[in-house]
């Protein structure tokens, strides 16, 4: 729900007004149903909104208490706004609007900083304090909602987007060679604070930032989750831990349809989307709209997975929406696909995302998405070799299963000055597997998939593809009720029956069984898995161009090798490192770089 940005002065200098729109205007599409812009002396903040919860104008943002002193402007849902509106009536507050920006303001006035511990959602807010000239910047727990921040010359700007960072102008943005390091051995990962750009960087998942009016500036981080087998949960019988598990996740699905507007699902027919519309129907939703889609097979592989969401369609009676995009549309949609990026991503299923989600928005402004699932549980194929680690082998052993190139295969696509000093990615997976001396291997893995591989992954795709077309998604699977509970189970629980094994046992007695017996399915998009035709020629167009040889970034003799035969060249989760080096260079160049 909608994006926010603005800026404040350190330097006695009014805010630019003028480059403050342009980063609204670039922001557009995250709220098509209105926007607003105010400023107070050093500060000035402008919203785009998406109208899901409270539609009238008294929930417009930017929103300003005047008796209490605050500006606010919100991005997220929280979802029990309801029962913390209630408790700070009971404290004397009084409310003009229904919705959750109102509750999340005078939250903040009644509990200051601590409120963000009591908020149940996904956010990022910036709240100002007239009297003390002091901003606060929030994210929530899982960075479902994005936040980046651009040291300008006197001050400080921040958005929802990065994109809408550069559209403000005065931003360094020479490539962070560290960052460069993480996307090219890590899966296009980039953990907080770095982005891509020397300039901009990002809140971390979980923290606040407090801005001082001098521009002193200190990050909190206000949450953690720990990932180890709990002694009391542990000693549990199964099946109560198991309902323990269904409790949280029918919580968790149930808050998350406050709105008032239709909220569906996006259903792929695995068992993660398919339990939240198994919840939904057993708590009585009506007229529940779903959505799926496929595209041309290639490859001698299908191109859809209709058949299993069909079998839950039929199963609960929803209103259904089969979405087939043929290949033809697949290179249109890329350029708009790698442009709604908020940082580049390599992941195939990006313009997967943004097509359906071009789709969904012509019926509904919200849907449920099971995202988060495998890395709470345990659905992906690395948790059983490193549950089978010795604890000294542990990095080693997520390296080997997880990462895209040894330091010696960048040394070899990377010119020598595009190669950091030391290896970031390494550093810092040493340092967050060292943190967690509780842990088992296998915990460790979950930990940092859950809390790093995540946000900068899955979660950024969902929100930046969804959020292109003015459509929420919502994630059950991160409640963080739900997630906490998973931390504390056993790592059995959820590495059984080739992972998820807890949700599949839910799943069995809730889904059509060949749901949760079929093998694990991912968005198929063919034309980015089998590089060739048109696709090739586009890569290697943009790699021949002089920005792309100026950049001086890649090794052209190793990306001639790369062109010659993408197929050969895969990292070890079967991706393409030609994508991965033509992506970057393709957004760099979409955000006119």
């Amino acid at each position: 729900m909608c994006g926010f940005a603005g800026e404040i002065r350190f330097d006695g200098q009014a805010p630019d007004i003028t480059a403050l729109g342009r980063m609204s205007e670039r922001l557009a599409p995250r709220g098509p149903d209105a926007q607003g812009l105010i400023q107070h002396g050093p500060f000035a903040l402008a919203h785009r909104r998406l109208k899901i919860i409270d539609l009238s104008e008294h929930a417009q943002q930017p929103m300003v208490d005047m008796a209490l002193g605050l500006t606010l402007a919100f991005n997220g849902c929280v979802y029990n706004y309801r029962e913390l509106r209630q408790e700070l009536e009971g404290l004397g507050y009084r409310f003009a609007s229904t919705g959750d920006t109102e509750v999340v303001l005078k939250a903040f006035h009644a509990w200051g900083e601590t409120c963000v511990d009591r908020l149940h959602g996904m956010f990022a807010f910036a709240a100002f304090d007239r009297d003390s000239g002091r901003l606060v910047l929030a994210r929530d727990r899982f960075g479902i909602k994005p936040l980046y921040l651009a040291p300008v010359q006197g001050g400080l700007r921040f958005a929802s987007t990065l994109p809408a960072l550069l559209a403000g102008g005065g931003v360094d943005t020479a490539i962070d060679l560290d960052a460069l390091n993480h996307y090219m051995s890590w899966h296009a990962v980039v953990p907080a604070p770095l982005t891509m750009l020397r300039g901009v960087r990002k809140l971390p998942p979980a923290s606040l930032l407090r801005v001082s009016p001098d521009g002193r500036q200190e990050t909190h981080r206000w949450w953690s989750l720990t990932v180890a087998a709990d002694a009391q949960v542990a000693a549990l019988p199964a099946r109560e831990r198991e309902e323990l598990v269904e409790q949280a996740l029918r919580t968790a699905v149930r808050r998350r349809q406050v709105a008032d507007v239709p909220v569906g699902v996006l259903l792929s027919g695995g068992v993660d989307s398919s339990l939240i519309v198994a919840l939904l129907a057993e708590a009585g939703q009506h007229g529940l709209q779903t959505f799926s889609i496929g595209f041309d097979a290639a490859g001698g592989e299908a191109g859809d997975e209709f058949t299993y969401s069909d079998m839950v369609v039929q199963r609960f009676g929803t209103d259904h929406h089969r979405i087939h995009i043929p290949t033809s549309e697949l290179m249109g949609a890329l350029p708009g696909t790698i442009a709604a990026m908020h940082e580049p991503m390599v992941s195939y299923d990006n313009v997967a995302f943004y097509l359906l989600s071009r789709e969904v928005a012509k019926h509904t402004k919200v849907v449920q998405s099971g995202q988060g699932a495998d890395e709470v549980f345990a659905g992906y194929h690395w948790y059983p070799k490193l549950a089978g680690a010795a604890p000294a082998d542990a990095v080693a052993a997520y390296r080997a299963a997880f990462f895209d190139r040894t330091p010696a295969q960048m040394a070899q696509i990377l010119e020598p000055g595009a190669m950091a000093a030391g290896d970031a990615s390494q550093a810092f997976l040493e340092r967050h597997f060292a943190a967690l001396s509780r842990s088992t291997p296998a915990e460790k893995a979950l930990h940092i998939d859950t809390t790093v591989m995540l946000v900068d992954d899955p979660v950024k795709r969902v929100d930046a593809m969804t959020m292109a077309w003015g459509l929420e998604a919502r994630v059950p699977f991160l409640d963080h009720e739900l997630v906490e509970l998973a931390g504390r189970l056993p790592q059995d629980d959820k590495l059984g029956d080739g992972g998820k094994g807890v949700l599949k046992a839910i799943a069995r007695r809730l889904v059509p069984p060949a749901i949760v017996d079929r093998p694990k399915g991912y968005f198929p998009v063919p034309i980015l898995k089998y590089i060739d035709g048109p696709v090739l020629d586009m890569i290697k167009e943009t790699l021949a161009t002089q920005r792309a040889r100026e950049r001086g970034l890649f090794r052209p003799a190793e990306v001639q090798r790369l062109l010659a035969e993408p197929a050969q060249h895969l990292t070890p989760l079967r991706g393409s490192m030609l994508w991965q080096v033509a992506l970057l260079e393709l957004w760099l160049q979409g955000q006119g770089l």
